[in-house]
C-alpha cells in the first residue's frame, strides 16, 4: 500500500515557479536533502503521493500532487558535479527552484500534476487533516481558526498523512484537475 505525504513550498519557491513560467507545467523532479535547507523526503518510496502545499494569506493551497517514480540519479539529471562549484543536477535546471542546489540535494523523480496556485484546501477539510508518524501517533494542524491557518509552523517539513486524509486530498485534486 502506498503512502501520502505533504511538503510545504515556501514563498520563495512559489515566486520562482511563477517567475520561471512553470505554472501549468508538470514537475518531473523535486529534491530531497539531509540538510534543513531542503525537506528530507524520508520514507517516500516509488508509488507514494506527495502534496506540495503553499500558504498565502492564511489559505492553504495544493500546488501539485507528485507521485514518486524513483529516488535514483538518472541520466536526465546530467553529469555529477566534479567540483563544489558545478551545478548538482544540470539536467534539471528548469526545475532548480525546487531545491536542486540545496545542500546535499538528491533528485526525486515524480509524475506531478500541473503547478497551480488556485486550488485552496477548504477550511472544513483543513481542520480535520491528520498526519501520522512511524509509531502510529496522529496529529492535526495547529493554529487553524475558522478554516484559516494562522501559523504555518506545523506544516513545515515532510509529513505522512493518515489514509483518510490522503483520500480526501486525492479527491480534492481529482475533482479539480
Amino acid at each position: 500500500m502506498s503512502d501520502a505525504f505533504t511538503v510545504l513550498w515556501t514563498h520563495d519557491t512559489c515566486r520562482a515557479l511563477r517567475r520561471e513560467g512553470r505554472v501549468g507545467q508538470r514537475p518531473p523532479v523535486a529534491f530531497s536533502g539531509v540538510h534543513t535547507s531542503l525537506p528530507a523526503w524520508s520514507g517516500a518510496t516509488a508509488g507514494d503521493d506527495v502534496y506540495a502545499l503553499h500558504v498565502n494569506r492564511r489559505v492553504v493551497y495544493v500546488v501539485s500532487r507528485m507521485r514518486v517514480l524513483d529516488r535514483q540519479r538518472r541520466s536526465c539529471c546530467g553529469a555529477e558535479p566534479a567540483t563544489w562549484q558545478d551545478p548538482a543536477h544540470p539536467g534539471h535546471h528548469e526545475w532548480a527552484m525546487l531545491g536542486a542546489e540545496g545542500c546535499g540535494a538528491d533528485a526525486v523523480h515524480v509524475d506531478g500534476t500541473a503547478v497551480r496556485f488556485d486550488l485552496p484546501i477548504p477550511g472544513e477539510l483543513l481542520e480535520r487533516l491528520t498526519w501520522r508518524n512511524r509509531r502510529g501517533h496522529t496529529r492535526v494542524l495547529k493554529y487553524v481558526e475558522d478554516g484559516l491557518l494562522e501559523r504555518s509552523i506545523s506544516l513545515q517539513g515532510f509529513y505522512r498523512l493518515t489514509e483518510e486524509s490522503a483520500d480526501e486530498l486525492a479527491a480534492l485534486v481529482r475533482a479539480n484537475v
